[in-house]
């Protein structure tokens, strides 16, 4: 049995695509028999019974710009350390260099533990749309590629993330290793119950879910609709998410008038709910340029709903255009043809999906499987002394 602590900066209830990573690998590394202690921002309090996992928060604020999420400094808390002196740990991995990874690596210094880091965005994007400065959104990005020289190992969800943190300037090895799901199917009376929540007719409806940010390319979504609506096309779209450009979005739908058309479905919490979404969606539209291995395409082809995404782009890593997923420019127009044209041919879109069911969805128990194995690999080189612990010149 491993004893494995989870650093995040998002969990429960915000669960954004990291948070939900965490999530997924604290449950399942708990199903394999292992210890695991996760250690977040406090994002909730009251009970929380139910976990397999010990959950250990610590006190935090909102983080200006993006009040979805919170912050805060973990070794300023002393109920927090309290508990945390109680924890024995084998290995730490943080999924963020933020405060939670700043935390990782304290008690990976400390305890002389080894310490794993796990790529997941594209930060230089965050920083500049929080900062709106070139020069400042270089300085987060050197600061990160700070974080993860620092780490004795690093891990990304897919090659192309990996490319990404080279091309900030990390030159040190980099381990993929993508995200799981959870295979399942959908309830049919979850189905229902999304079509009577949100008014849901006959209709073919396209789906986005993730954050109500314009980092995510909704805007090139929201134009693609107009132009299916300026053809005749009929549809319905659902916005599932929340985030800080929620009203901005909801004046650009009511500009385009699509107001008609659109149902906004907030942040959806219950999973059962969410994959009756995704099985009543006919496509699922996710032009996301920052996004890397975004868990929502994989649960959508779980529910055998195919992809629409831009061709080129981190996200699309796993798509094979026509096949198990469509694939477009990254312009409104060709969305909108992409769109067309898969919808007018349902023999097609539904063998797409089916094969996007087969060839996407990994088991969370096969990745984690590898991940034990590396885990137990630089335990038992920090055992011998043969790490290269270069951060320990770090407090």
């Amino acid at each position: 049995m491993l004893r494995i602590g989870q650093f995040t900066d998002t969990f429960l209830p915000i669960v954004d695509g990291v948070g939900r990573v965490a999530l997924a690998y604290s449950e399942t590394l708990c199903k394999m028999g292992h210890q695991v202690t996760v250690v977040t921002p406090m994002y909730d309090t009251g009970f929380r019974g139910g976990y397999p996992f010990e959950l250990v928060d610590f006190t935090a604020r909102k983080v200006p710009g993006m009040h979805q999420y919170k912050t805060g400094e973990a070794p300023w808390d002393p109920h927090y350390r309290k508990r945390m002196r109680m924890i024995p740990l084998d290995i730490a991995h943080a999924h963020s260099p933020f405060t939670a990874g700043s935390e990782a690596l304290r008690l990976a210094v400390l305890r002389k533990i080894p310490l794993v880091a796990t790529f997941h965005s594209k930060y230089y994007d965050d920083f500049l749309k929080v900062t709106k400065s070139e020069t400042l959104a270089k300085a987060g990005v050197k600061f990160v590629v700070d974080f993860y020289n620092r780490c004795d190992e690093v891990w990304a969800v897919g090659q192309n993330p990996a490319d990404v943190l080279h091309e900030y300037g990390y030159e040190g090895d980099i381990q993929v290793m993508p995200n799981g799901v959870s295979l399942r199917e959908a309830d049919p009376r979850a189905i229902e119950e999304v079509n009577r929540r949100w008014g849901l007719k006959k209709d073919p409806v396209l789906l986005f879910v993730g954050q109500m940010n314009w980092k995510k390319n909704i805007l090139t979504v929201l134009e693609a609709c107009a132009a299916l609506k300026a053809q005749g096309k009929k549809f319905q779209l659902v916005l599932a998410g929340q985030g800080p450009d929620m009203r901005e979005i909801e004046h650009k739908i009511s500009d385009l008038n699509l107001k008609d058309r659109t149902h906004l479905a907030g942040h959806v919490t219950d999973m059962a709910l969410l994959d009756g979404l995704y099985s009543r969606a006919n496509l699922f539209c996710f032009p996301s340029l920052y996004d890397a291995a975004p868990m929502v395409v994989r649960e959508a082809a779980v529910m055998g709903t195919p992809s629409v995404m831009v061709r080129g782009s981190t996200a699309a890593e796993i798509i094979r255009d026509g096949e198990n997923g469509y694939l477009c420019e990254n312009n409104a127009l060709d969305l909108a043809r992409v769109i067309s044209a898969a919808l007018s041919d349902e023999k097609k879109r539904l063998e797409v999906g089916q094969n996007a069911r087969e060839t996407i969805p990994v088991p969370w128990e096969g990745i984690m499987e590898k991940a034990v194995e590396r885990y137990t690999r630089l335990i038992a080189l920090g055992k011998e002394g043969k790490l290269n612990r270069k951060y320990l010149r770090v407090i």
